[in-house]
C-alpha cells in the first residue's frame, strides 16, 4: 500500500541517511518549538527533524476533506497561522548572533525552510490553528532587489519555488519539500493557503524576453529619474470624485510629459552584463522595464517599489503608461475585451490550477486582488473552482462587502488593524458592520506583514502583550477569522515590512536592509515567554470561540451590538444568538487598570467569566468591574 505522504517519506529517507553522519559544530533549536518552555536545546539536526517528522507520519490521520463543507463553511471555521517560511522558522542555530543566508557546514540552513516549517506544524496545532497561510514561496528576482534575499513579492517565475526554502543536506528540490509540507499539514488536519502575486512581477521576470508586450517600458535615458506621476490638488479632487461615484469614463490622465517617458513594446529584448533587460523599439530607441509604485491614493507617500513592475493587462496605445487609471481604477475606454492581453490573462488563470494539481493546496490569498481587472479575477476564480469547488479565495481587500462575495471570494483582509489604536474608531467600525452586516468574514488581527506590529507600538513589552490579549479576545467575538501573524504570539516588535500606517520616523529607523521581508532575520523564540506567555491565552480564547461559533460567526445585521459602558477605555460587544447571547468586555488600555459599570435589565444574575474562570455578579441591574491593563471578560447571557 502506498503511503499517504510519499514526499514526506522521501524527506524521512534523506534524514535517515543523514542522521548518522557527523554534524560539524553545534545546532541549537528553540525549546518553544517543542513545548512552552523558554531557552534552547542542542540537538543533532538530522535526528531532531527525523524524530518530529516520523511522529507526524506515524500519527493517525486527521481528515480535513468534508464533501458537505463549502469554501465559505471551512473559511468561517478557519483559525489561521500566517507563516512566512523564510522568516518564521529562521533561527541562529549556531548561536553566533547572526542568521547566515548561506547553509551551515553540514548542509542545514539558518534561514527558514520547508523542513523546519514541517517541524513547526505540531506547534501551530498546539496554538489552536487549523489553517496555515503562506506568504509567496515563488522564486524572487535578483535585479534591483531589496535586502540580501529579495522580496517574495518580486516574483521572477510564477511557477518555480524559491530554492532558498529547501535544506541542501536533503538533496531534494524545494518543490518536493513543499509537497511534503502540505502532505504533513493535511495529515494533521491543517489546510494550506498560498498567496499569489498576479498584478506585479520582478523587473527581471522570466516572461520578459518572450513576452515583452506583457510589460511597461521606459525610455532608458529617463529610467533613472522615473517616479509616480504628480497630480495637482484640483485634479486629485476630480479623481476622487469620479472614483467615489464609480465613474471611470475619461478619468484624468497624468501629464503629457509623464506619458512620453514610456516606449512602445520593443521589437527585440536582451540582457546586459548586469542582468538588466534592455529593449530596442522598431525606431531604434533603447528602453528598460518600468519599476512600480503604490498607485492609490494617487498621492501615496510609500517609497517606490524598485524591484517590481506592473504587468500590462491591456494593450491600448493611448494608455501606454503606469498610473491609477491603467493599473487599478481602469478607464472605461481601456478595460474592454478588444484591449485584453489575452495570452497573459490565460497564463495567469493557469497558475493556481497548476498548484492545485501539483501541490494539493486548499485556497489562495490574492495579493492586490482589488487591482485586478474584474473579468480576469472572475476567470481566476472560475478555473480554480473547476478543479475543486471547495477551493477558498481570500482577497487583500479592506471592505467585507457583498460585491466581494459575488466575485467568489470567501474572506478579506479587512480594516481591523487600522482602527485598533482608538476605541472610538473601533466602535465606529463595529457600529457600521452591525448596520450593514458582514457578507464575508475578515481577518481578526491587529497586524500583518505590511502593518506595524502590535508590540511595535508600545515601548514596554508587557504593554504590547496586554494590547495583544485585548485585540485577540475582541477578534474571536467578531464575524471574522482568528488570524495569528507569526511572531504575534511571541510579542515580536520589529516590522516585517514598511507598508501601511508607518511614519516617516519609522522609515528612517528601519532601513530596507533591516526588514525581514527582504533580508535574513529571525524571531525571539528563546525568551518570548519569560513574561506572561500568550500561548495559553490564545488557546483558551479559541476554545471559547469554537464553543460559540454559531453566534460569533454570524454576519447578520443587528447581531453585533455595542452596549454602553461607563469608561471610554472599556469596549463592550454583545453578540446575539437564537437562544443565548455572548458578551465581551475589554480594557483597551494596555498600561492602566480601569473601572467600569454596565447596566442590565436583569436585577440580579451570576455570570461566569469564561476567559478568567471566575464568577461575575449583576446586582441591582449593574455589573461593576475592574479590569487590569488589556484584560477582557467573556460571558454567556440568556437571550
Amino acid at each position: 500500500m502506498k503511503p499517504s505522504t510519499p514526499h514526506l517519506e522521501k524527506i524521512l529517507a534523506a534524514l535517515e541517511d543523514a542522521k548518522n553522519r557527523h554534524f560539524p559544530g553545534t545546532y541549537h533549536i528553540p525549546r518553544l518549538w517543542q513545548d512552552d518552555e523558554t531557552g534552547t536545546a542542542t540537538v543533532n539536526p538530522a535526528r531532531y527533524y527525523h524524530d518530529i517528522l516520523s511522529r507526524i507520519a506515524a500519527s493517525p490521520e486527521t481528515p480535513i476533506v468534508n464533501s458537505a463543507e463549502s469554501a465559505d463553511d471551512w473559511t468561517r471555521r478557519a483559525v489561521v497561522y500566517n507563516l512566512f517560511p523564510r522568516l518564521t522558522t529562521a533561527f541562529d542555530h549556531n548561536r553566533d548572533s547572526a542568521i547566515s543566508p548561506e547553509p551551515l557546514p553540514g548542509g542545514f540552513r539558518e534561514t527558514g525552510t520547508f523542513l523546519k516549517s514541517i517541524a513547526l506544524l505540531p506547534y501551530i496545532r498546539r496554538l489552536g490553528a487549523n489553517t496555515v497561510y503562506l506568504l509567496p514561496v515563488t522564486t524572487p528576482g535578483n535585479q534591483q532587489k531589496k535586502g540580501a534575499l529579495g522580496s517574495p513579492y518580486a516574483v521572477k517565475n510564477h511557477f518555480d519555488i524559491d530554492p532558498m526554502l529547501h535544506e541542501p543536506v536533503l538533496g531534494l528540490s524545494a518543490e518536493t519539500e513543499l509537497k511534503a509540507f502540505i502532505e504533513a499539514a493535511h495529515h494533521m488536519g491543517i489546510r494550506v493557503v498560498l498567496e499569489y502575486v498576479f498584478r506585479t512581477a520582478s523587473v527581471d521576470n522570466d516572461w520578459i524576453p518572450q513576452h515583452p508586450d506583457w510589460f511597461y517600458w521606459l525610455d532608458e535615458t529617463l529610467a533613472e529619474t522615473f517616479e509616480a506621476p504628480h497630480f495637482d490638488q484640483d485634479t486629485l479632487n476630480r479623481i476622487y470624485e469620479q472614483v467615489d461615484k464609480h465613474d471611470f469614463t475619461d478619468l484624468p490622465q497624468p501629464s503629457e510629459e509623464y506619458r512620453a517617458r514610456f516606449c512602445p513594446t520593443p521589437a527585440t529584448v536582451s540582457q546586459d552584463t548586469t542582468g538588466t533587460y534592455l529593449g530596442i523599439t522598431g525606431e531604434g530607441s533603447t528602453c528598460r522595464i518600468a519599476s512600480a509604485f503604490s498607485d492609490w491614493p494617487p498621492d501615496d507617500r510609500q517609497p517606490p517599489w524598485t524591484d517590481v513592475t506592473y504587468l500590462k493587462m491591456h494593450s491600448h496605445k493611448e494608455f501606454n503608461y503606469i498610473a491609477y487609471n491603467t493599473i487599478r481604477m481602469y478607464d472605461d475606454a481601456l478595460d474592454r475585451p478588444e484591449h485584453t492581453v489575452t495570452d497573459l490573462w490565460d497564463t495567469l488563470i493557469r497558475i493556481i490550477p497548476h498548484y492545485q494539481k501539483t501541490f494539493a493546496i486548499d485556497g489562495a490569498m490574492i495579493d492586490m486582488g482589488h487591482a485586478l481587472p474584474p473579468r480576469l479575477k472572475s476567470g481566476i476564480v472560475a478555473e480554480a473552482r473547476k478543479q475543486n469547488p471547495a477551493f477558498a479565495f481570500w482577497d487583500e481587500n479592506f471592505d467585507p462587502s457583498p460585491s466581494i462575495k459575488k466575485e467568489g471570494f470567501n474572506a478579506v483582509f479587512g480594516s481591523l488593524p487600522f482602527v485598533l489604536q482608538d476605541p472610538i474608531y473601533i466602535r465606529g467600525l463595529l457600529n457600521f458592520l452591525n448596520k450593514t452586516g458582514v457578507a464575508v468574514p475578515f481577518f481578526a488581527t491587529g497586524e500583518n506583514h505590511n502593518t506595524p506590529r502590535i508590540c511595535h507600538q508600545f515601548p514596554r513589552r508587557n504593554e504590547g502583550r496586554n494590547r495583544a490579549r485585548f485585540i485577540f479576545a475582541l477578534g474571536i467575538m467578531l464575524p471574522a477569522i482568528p488570524f495569528i501573524h507569526s511572531g504575534m504570539e511571541l510579542c515580536e516588535w520589529h516590522p516585517v515590512n514598511l507598508g501601511l500606517n508607518f511614519s516617516d520616523r519609522d522609515r528612517e529607523n528601519f532601513p530596507v536592509e533591516t526588514l525581514p521581508l527582504f533580508s535574513p532575520a529571525g524571531y525571539d523564540w528563546t525568551e518570548a515567554n519569560e513574561l506572561a506567555p500568550l500561548h495559553p491565552f490564545l488557546r483558551k480564547a479559541l476554545v471559547i470561540r469554537e464553543r460559540y461559533h454559531d453566534i460569533v460567526s454570524s454576519g447578520d445585521k443587528g447581531s453585533l451590538v455595542l452596549p454602553f459602558v461607563s469608561s471610554p477605555d472599556i469596549l463592550a460587544v454583545l453578540r446575539k444568538g437564537r437562544d443565548r447571547n455572548l458578551l465581551f468586555i475589554g480594557n483597551s488600555n494596555p498600561a492602566r487598570a480601569t473601572d467600569g459599570i454596565m447596566e442590565f435589565q436583569a436585577e440580579n444574575l451570576e455570570l461566569m467569566d469564561l476567559l478568567n474562570d471566575r464568577p461575575r455578579h449583576i446586582r441591582n441591574h449593574k455589573l461593576e468591574f475592574r479590569l487590569d491593563p488589556g484584560e477582557s471578560i467573556i460571558c454567556e447571557l440568556p437571550a
